[in-house]
């Protein structure tokens, strides 16, 4: 048998994994002295009301070896092998970490990699978990599927607000507040496994219409893999409307535009009003 693990970069919560059949390793993250498990304790809805209500940036922590290796035991105990999906390791030492945890169960616990957070992340793992149900491949095969297929992987993502950057040290207070004077719109991608900066636009409806020709120029998108959409923060009114703005990519190639909402470990970083999209690249 076949397991999975996955950590809640993914932007996966508890309730959902529980009816995935997978294990979830979440990250901690902390508001000052409460200290909250993501996704589990503190749900991505109640993170956004904590965030708005904050002044201070909230702390998360990678998940250190001693938990995986905790989880690891639990799902090979009854001989089971385990293909585990994680946070990119250039944006976290939680890869490092479970590497670390899995070599005490060698042959038996596979780690990837996912070069990726959020929901390109979690695309990665929705790829896994349709590997599994085929049943046509052991844990190594299915590990190394994954690490091929998540070359292909596009995040793009256009925020709302450059506040939560320059709150975090990513960005100089000039830049944030000049943007917002401009009501300049960033839009980022995951490159390699790190968020770089790859285009502004002075408006929402600007912004819009560049998360879509870079949709595009990445060579459009593999309907036959898993694909997503997902919003930050308390409202979906932002992906409502760039879903209208972006009709062409979508329509006549599916009837269903899978929805999820960021959680704390992205969400920290870019704060409400945030959009984004992954695929897999044709």
């Amino acid at each position: 048998m076949i397991k999975l693990l996955i950590d809640s970069a993914s932007d996966i919560e508890q309730m959902e994994a529980d009816e995935l059949g997978v294990e979830l390793v979440p990250m901690q993250i902390r508001f000052g002295k409460e200290e909250f498990l993501d996704g589990v304790n503190l749900s991505h809805g109640k993170f956004f009301e904590k965030l708005i209500e904050s002044s201070e940036l909230p702390q998360t922590s990678q998940i250190n070896e001693f938990r995986f290796e905790e989880a690891f035991k639990k799902l090979t105990a009854d001989g089971s092998d385990v293909v585990a999906v994680t946070i990119s390791s250039k944006l976290s030492g939680t890869f490092g970490c479970a590497q670390k945890a899995a070599k005490k169960f060698a042959g038996k616990v596979f780690v990837v990699d996912s070069l990726n957070a959020c929901i390109g992340e979690r695309i990665l793992f929705e790829y896994a978990l349709r590997l599994v149900k085929e049943n046509k491949l052991t844990a190594c095969e299915i590990a190394g599927m994954l690490d091929e297929k998540k070359k292909k992987i596009q995040l793009l993502a256009v925020l709302d607000t450059l506040k939560y950057l320059r709150k975090g040290g990513r960005i100089s207070s000039v830049t944030a507040i000049a943007g917002e004077v401009l009501s300049i719109k960033p839009v980022v991608s995951v490159v390699k496994g790190e968020v770089k900066l790859v285009g502004k636009a002075m408006g929402s409806k600007k912004g819009n219409n560049l998360l879509n020709q870079l949709v595009q120029s990445c060579g459009g998108i593999d309907f036959s893999m898993p694909y997503s959409l997902a919003y930050s923060g308390l409202s979906e009114a932002f992906l409502e409307k760039y879903i209208a703005d972006s009709e062409r990519l979508w329509k006549g190639k599916t009837d269903c535009i899978p929805v999820h909402m960021i959680g704390s470990t992205i969400g920290t970083h870019i704060g409400p009003g945030g959009i984004a999209v992954a695929f897999f690249a044709e």
